[in-house]
């Protein structure tokens, strides 16, 4: 299927994986009001499309997102408008379609993530990322508070001591430190980040998808609930997967020595 470009974020659909690319790279994919609508369609179209079975998040240029535009930010500070505003109606919905989305959601992170632009990325499933990128959680260094998810995904990720470090100390954490601490799966010499995305994408598109919106739903909604609780989740969610095709073929294949295949039904 051909790309389809809105002014601000890119979506292209082929062999099964959603590639949503922010794509205002003379701007550090910075984060407009536009920019927000634009990716937010597009998360919800990932959502919905029948022939999207992954998704790739990542940018254009040499940034993945630098996070909100500070100098639309600046114009609505001196109308009055309140920041809250826009992260309800913006970056809350964004951060749920992520972690909501049925399907897996890799970030492929190709430079830079700072602010809301990293909270996206802890916001996927996984984050494969260049040798050249690097993670600032920069909302203390113009007096704010995290937004975006951060402080849900970033203890979930790293610890509470670490992400307290990140978001308090707001300095930069390199790809290797980043691999190190846990907050990224991969890191990859830059010109090889498109491939890799791809080819872990392409992975899990071909995979038991409906399986894999269990194990979603299990690891993000598990993890606040009691063992009973999280117990019972399981069972249901095995009941749904055990009912699918997927499953059956599976099975027999595994019985007959065979390699399964997977359609997501």
């Amino acid at each position: 299927m051909p790309e389809s470009d809105s002014a601000n974020v890119a979506y292209d659909l082929s062999d099964g994986v959603a590639t949503i690319t922010l794509n205002r790279p003379d701007a550090m994919n910075s984060l407009t009001t536009a920019t927000k609508e634009e990716l937010l369609a597009a998360v919800e179209r990932a959502k919905n499309d029948p022939g999207a079975r992954a998704v790739v998040l990542t940018g254009s240029g040499k940034a993945f997102s630098a996070g909100q535009d500070l100098q639309e930010h600046a114009d609505a500070l001196g109308s009055g408008e309140g920041l809250g505003g826009t992260v309800r109606k913006h970056y809350n919905p964004i951060v749920l379609g992520l972690t909501r989305m049925p399907k897996p959601v890799i970030a492929a992170v190709n430079g830079v993530a700072a602010g809301a632009g990293a909270s996206f990325a802890f916001a996927c499933d996984m984050r494969v990322v260049s040798d050249r990128s690097s993670f600032l959680m920069a909302f203390a260094n113009v007096g704010l508070g995290s937004d975006s998810g951060a402080s849900w995904t970033l203890p979930r990720l790293v610890g509470h001591a670490r992400a307290m470090e990140l978001l308090t100390l707001a300095e930069p954490i390199k790809a290797q430190r980043a691999l190190e601490i846990g907050l990224v799966n991969q890191v990859v010499p830059e010109e090889e980040l498109a491939a890799t995305a791809r080819g872990l994408a392409e992975r899990l598109a071909n995979g038991p998808t409906v399986a894999y919106a269990a194990i979603k739903a299990e690891l993000t909604y598990g993890s606040g609930l009691d063992l009973e609780s999280a117990l019972e989740m399981e069972a249901n969610l095995q009941e749904q997967c055990a009912q699918t095709t997927d499953h059956t073929n599976a099975t027999l294949a595994f019985l007959n020595k065979e390699t399964p295949t997977f359609d997501g039904q």
